[in-house]
């Protein structure tokens, strides 16, 4: 009976998983992670050459816009 509660114990000690403000830090710091990843950074405001790519918990990720080079398709390359 003894060994019965120790291993209930166990079990149920083990089977719980992480406790609810670990995991929310755990998925904060992937979220932070991930900002960087982009090149991004968690600010409490974006710029406005900045957009937000989603939130870091509370703050956005702020991630630089970048400009759209004009295509080349006019220069002549036959006049060699």
């Amino acid at each position: 009976m003894k060994m019965l509660c120790i291993f209930l114990t166990f079990v149920f000690t083990v089977s719980c998983g992480p406790s609810v403000p670990q995991k929310k830090t755990r998925e904060v710091a992937e979220r932070k992670r991930e900002c960087q990843l982009v090149r991004g950074a968690c600010k409490s405001e974006c710029n406005t050459w900045e957009y937000v790519h989603y939130y870091c918990d509370v703050k956005p990720c702020c991630v630089v816009k970048l400009k759209k080079q004009k295509c080349a398709s006019n220069i002549d390359l036959s006049s060699h």
